[in-house]
Order: C-alpha cells, then structure tokens, then sequence
C-alpha cells in the first residue's frame, strides 16, 4: 500500500506517556510525520505544561501556551496508572502500540510494575524510550533536573554570552528541545529495525553535548578549553554582529573572497593592505579592531540595507530580527509553516502553532486536530480496546479513568 509521502509515520501508534517538554516536542514530531500519538496522561490534572505559558487564563483551564505548543495532533487519554485498573487499562493498550514514550526519573515505572521489561511481555516488538535529564543510571541518574539545570551542567551556559554576561541560558528550553529531537531521530530508527523491540535511553545532557561538536572537539583535539565569545565566531573574522544605524547585523565574512568582498563594498580598500588583517588568524587575532574599522562605515546606513547588498555580493548577511518579525517574514509565513486552528477547545478562538522544520517532496507534514482537552478522548479510546459502556462508566467515577 502506498504511502503518503509527507506522512511516513502513518500506521504507527505511539504512546505519550510524557510531560512538559523534552517527551511531548518528541511525540509532536512523530505525529507530524503522521503517526496515530494517544497522549496519557494523569486523571483531574494532566500534563504539567497544562498549566504552564503567558496566559493565565488558558493555563487556568488546562489549556496553557506550553502545553498548546507541542500537543496539537494527539488524542488525549486519562489513566490513574497507581490503580490496577488504570495499569491494566494501559497494558491492553500498549499491546497495540508500536512506541511508548516516557520521561519519568529513571525507575518510576518500575516502580508501578509498567517498565520495559513488565511491558515488553504484552509486546515484545515494543519500541521503548526513556527520556531523562540524565539517563538511566550513573552518578547523577535519579536527580531532579529541568532544562536549566542540564544547560548548565552540559557547558552551554559557560559559553553563551561574553567574558562580562556570561554564564547565561540560552533564551529557550534547548536541552528540552534538543532531547526531544533525539529521542524522535532514534525512534525513527528503531522502526526501521529488521526486529523491532529497542529500549531506547536518551539522556539530555547527552543529547546537548553531541551537538556541540566543534566546541567540544576544540578541547578534546585541540586542547583549547571553550569560553565565551559573544556574538563573535571564533573560527573567523570578520564575521559575528555589527553595529548598524538602526539595528544590529549579522555578518559571516568567513572565506576570503568574502572579506575582499566586504572590504571593497565597504570603500575600504585600505584595510586589505594592512598587515593585522592580511590571513584569517591575524584577522582573527585583531578581531575587535577590526571591527571597530567595519562599523565606522556600516553606522551610516540601516541593517537591512547593508544585507541587501551584501547577500547579493555572496557575503553572508541578516539583521537581527525579532521573533515575531520573522514569523510574518514572507521566508517563513509563505511557505506553510504555521497551522491554524479555529476552534481550539478550551481555547475559545483562533489558534496558530508552528509544524516541524522540514518539507517532504515539496509539502509541510502536518497534523489535522487541535491540541486536545484533558481526557477528551479517554472514552472512544477504551471502546476500542474493548472495554464496554458500564466498564467505562465505572472507571470514570471511580477515577480510574
């Protein structure tokens, strides 16, 4: 049977049993790519992120802005998984799932008799992955972490920001995310397996080192302990951000034909001819003043001017932009990336959220539903694994569902 392009998840039934961020931006992937994702969650209170984002009001209903973020395309399912009616409920399910994902502290569903081991008897193709701050066992396994915490304990803070500023947080949950890009990259892999079946152990910490490939390479290579370096790029020069008119610009100078370029378009010549600029490491050497010669020239126009022209010369070059700027920049607003949604439940009007960063053969994967209510869907959902009406209605008002 043939199968959509931009949707090569379908068929695949993955279960979130995950909360906040790191777990449900994971699952959000795989239900952009088309896979059937029932989001589990605990009964009178759900997901954390429910009641967390700007909004006060949507996270007083359970409806958050975190919480909206990552979980559009997902049905929603409430289990009490301390009763053993609620574990049994989700052992009939996982022996329909494919994939369960969870980012409990490593032994928590041991603990309640649901870990890869007790579930992998209900199905053993079962794709299992744990998501955690840290992993599933070493020294710091079982301590309570969020995204701050692994970016500073991963490096990044003490090298984001200048010698001043720095230790900083970079301005949005990067290990979270990061973490959830990983766990869904090996998830994809493991249902490529000839025998399906992984546990899958994604540490954060881990996730976040292995895409800070040069800076860490720098120290183990090449001894070079990493530091802050601001807006500068510390492989070349001139290249880093500048100081417009209006606005600040990036620019990456990077080759040397580009310097040339630079230099010429700037009127100064000159700065080709002097000898603390005549190779990449004397430029990067002298980099400040060479800087300060630059934006005696760039001061006198505006940013997006400036990387007008440059752009067009073969210099990389972009003002800086706010978020909000580049969301209605026809680059991002023309080629489908944000979804709307106009009746969002719980929300009460038009809702627009981001979908994944990649196009298919030339289409943006997608989802088709809002996210959803807390447990709207946990009753359709125990029909189909066979429960009956008195059976559902007895768990509902005994809170097991």
């Amino acid at each position: 049977m043939a199968t959509d392009a931009a949707a090569p998840l379908t068929g695949v039934r993955v279960l979130d049993l995950t909360n906040v961020l790191a777990g449900p931006f994971a699952c959000h992937q795989l239900a952009h790519l088309g896979a059937e994702v029932i989001k589990v969650e605990a009964v009178g209170r759900g997901d954390l992120a429910r009641n967390l984002g700007a909004d006060p009001e949507l996270s007083e209903k359970g409806m958050g802005i975190s919480f909206l973020a990552q979980n559009a395309g997902k049905r929603s399912l409430t289990l009490n998984l301390k009763d053993p009616r609620g574990k049994a409920a989700l052992r009939r399910l996982v022996a329909t799932a494919d994939v369960l994902v969870e980012n409990f502290r490593p032994g928590v569903m041991d603990r309640l008799g649901l870990g890869h081991a007790a579930l992998k008897s209900e199905n053993p193709q079962l794709i299992y992955c744990a998501i955690s701050c840290f992993g599933q066992d070493g020294p710091w396994a079982n301590r309570p972490a969020y995204d701050q915490i692994v970016q500073g304990a991963s490096g990044v803070m003490s090298i984001t920001g200048d010698a001043e500023s720095a230790p900083l947080r970079v301005g949005y949950p990067l290990a979270d995310t990061v973490g959830g890009l990983t766990a869904a990259m090996a998830i994809c892999a493991a249902l490529n397996a000839e025998e399906r079946g992984a546990f899958i152990d994604v540490s954060m910490l881990e996730a976040v080192l292995a895409t800070m490939g040069w800076v860490v390479s720098n120290w183990l290579v090449g001894g070079l302990a990493p530091a802050p370096q601001g807006n500068e790029n510390p492989t070349s020069a001139p290249s880093g951000t500048f100081q417009c008119a209006d606005a600040p610009i990036n620019i990456a100078a990077n080759k040397d034909e580009q310097w040339q370029a630079l230099a010429r378009h700037l009127g100064r010549e000159d700065l080709l001819e002097a000898p603390a600029f005549a190779t990449r490491e004397d430029r990067k050497h002298n980099r400040f003043r060479l800087k300060a010669e630059i934006e005696t020239v760039l001061a006198t126009r505006s940013a997006r001017d400036w990387a007008r022209e440059l752009n067009a010369l073969g210099v990389p070059a972009g003002a800086v932009m706010s978020v909000p700027e580049i969301l209605a920049h026809p680059q991002v607003a023309g080629r489908d990336f944000l979804a709307r949604f106009e009746d969002a439940p719980g929300v009460g009007r038009p809702l627009e959220l981001v979908r994944i960063g990649a196009m298919i053969d030339g289409r943006r994967p997608a989802v088709g539903t809002p996210p959803p209510a807390l447990g709207a869907d946990t009753r359709d959902i125990l029909g189909e694994l066979g429960y009956d009406e008195t059976e559902i209605e007895a768990m509902c008002e005994e809170g097991v569902a």
